[in-house]
């Protein structure tokens, strides 16, 4: 793109945001590649969790629940991806359904989705944040496997996570865009590296093709063996933040039309991803039981070390998933912040003049709302210092408040018989209606399957905390909405003449 298409595209961006009912205030410094690899974290996704898929089954959980998961997540990124063609902002899915519900409703839905969108960007940031923390345990474990991190030394890790993700998103903004290109190659050339590392050597021996493809033991969680598949399919988390990616609207070029292309392809490039990750593993697969007798319940490193027979090998598979964990926490870190600065700039969060302020001093970055962002998360992970099992239900709540919040307008615009969407520049046309059917019934099944704990019988340890917390989260946003919302929320800004079907007579720009 040259200087004067750049411009072009700028200043046609600008515009549909003001007749979206806001002022442009970041630079768009995005393309279609930066913003399709800004989250797209695979083989980290897929390695931190595998614990969990293999007391749900193994193998054939691993990979079938991959490509389910992944046929399954595509209608819901279709149908964000409409809406978002036609309502590209980094308000996201809070604006969605201010803009398709009723006018009597639309205030209340929106404060609802905003804050379920700012909880659950906050604790996917910090889950992903502390299990690169976790991944680091699990590197040093590879030579010192008699050591056991302490609750404390893993939680300073953390920080140090934590710190290296906000110098990077406060201080080195500008080349946030160049780092996503980094990212991207390096989550590419690592899959293709580990692949061919894992066959190439197979210290552990190979499977054939029934054990890599077919094998499923449920007997570990104690579930039937058709729940216990559906336990294991919780690594599929990696999904989750597909429409996180519209809280950088405002900073991507020409964004009706790169958004909308950025997740719909995310899917099946990160399903092609998965495939290519999971594969060769599967067929040079150390034993089980070893793998969940590792302490710290992270098994990724005592797995590479034993399928190259080297420490050093091990090591060095590990350190490619350690770096897509690195880069994936500024990403997390940097959406984050910008929804936070989003529903603050709306008026919605408290002290909202202060978090929804941009730079000075450090060019467009909302430094405030990144500073709250990021003392709310340091603040959550102590609870990890108390209870490991209470910790571990912020990954849960984030997959529950993001789907939720990505359900909402979609089933309001079903409600309304879809009539918002006909104009829709990326347009479902008649599949529609059985797309996002499918995308809201998805969403209520993973609701339900990620408020259930892995094993059975429960104990203090096993139990899913994630149902508690997000009901918790829910009765904090219900006390401001009685004690603030309901008397200074007004939604989002809509201008006069941009009103969808449903109406709206705010036309103030924000």
């Amino acid at each position: 793109m040259n200087f004067k298409d750049e411009v072009n595209v700028d200043a046609v961006a600008r515009d549909s945001l003001e007749k979206l009912g806001y002022k442009q205030e970041m630079t768009r410094s995005r393309g279609l590649v930066q913003i399709l690899f800004t989250i797209m974290a695979v083989p980290f996704g897929l390695a931190t969790p595998i614990a969990t898929s293999l007391i749900g089954g193994g193998p054939a959980v691993m990979i079938w629940g991959w490509i389910l998961v992944s046929v399954l997540t595509q209608t819901l990124a279709l149908s964000l991806a409409e809406i978002c063609s036609k309502y590209p902002t980094s308000a996201g899915t809070y604006y969605w359904c201010y803009r398709l519900a009723s006018p009597r409703t639309r205030l209340l839905f929106s404060w609802i989705n905003g804050w379920l969108t700012v909880v659950g960007s906050w604790t996917a940031d910090l889950s992903v944040k502390f299990a690169t923390a976790q991944l680091a345990v699990a590197g040093v474990g590879i030579y010192y496997s008699e050591w056991d991190a302490t609750a404390l030394q893993t939680y300073m890790i953390f920080l140090g996570v934590t710190a290296i993700a906000g110098i990077f998103c406060i201080f080195f903004n500008r080349l946030l865009p160049t780092i996503e290109i980094i990212c991207a190659c390096w989550t590419g050339l690592g899959i293709i590296v580990i692949s061919i590392c894992v066959l190439a050597k197979a210290a552990v021996g190979r499977h054939p093709a029934s054990f890599a493809l077919g094998n499923f033991d449920p007997s570990f969680s104690g579930w039937t063996p058709g729940w216990s598949f559906f336990i294991g399919i919780l690594p599929a988390y990696t999904f989750s933040g597909i429409g996180m990616i519209t809280n950088m609207a405002e900073e991507v070029y020409n964004p009706s039309e790169i958004l909308p292309k950025a997740i719909t392809w995310s899917i099946p490039i990160g399903t092609l991803s998965g495939i290519l990750f999971l594969l060769p593993i599967l067929f040079t697969f150390p034993d089980v039981d070893t793998l969940l007798q590792v302490s710290s319940g992270q098994p990724i490193g005592v797995m590479f070390t034993l399928i190259m027979g080297s420490r050093a090998g091990g090591f060095g598979l590990w350190f490619i998933i350690f770096g897509i964990g690195m880069f994936c926490s500024m990403s997390t870190s940097c959406i984050g912040s910008r929804a936070t600065w989003a529903f603050a700039r709306d008026k919605a969060i408290p002290f909202h003049r202060c978090f929804s302020k941009i730079g000075p001093y450090f060019g467009d970055v909302p430094v405030n709302a990144y500073a709250l962002s990021t003392v709310i998360q340091v603040l959550l992970g102590l609870v990890y210092l108390g209870s490991s099992a209470a910790f571990n239900a912020f990954a849960g709540v984030a997959v529950m408040c993001l789907g939720a919040s990505y359900a909402m307008p979609i089933a309001i615009s079903l409600m309304d018989a879809r009539r918002d969407m006909h104009d829709a520049p990326f347009n479902l046309g008649s599949f529609g209606t059985i797309i996002n059917a499918v995308a809201v019934l998805w969403i209520m099944f993973v609701t339900v399957l990620f408020s259930m704990p892995a094993v059975i019988p429960v104990t203090m340890w096993s139990m899913n905390y994630a149902s508690v917390v997000f009901g918790g989260f829910g009765v904090i946003s219900a006390a401001w909405y009685m004690i603030n919302g309901q008397f200074y929320y007004r939604g989002p800004p809509i201008q006069e003449d941009s009103t969808s079907s449903s109406g709206s007579s705010d036309s103030a720009l924000h």
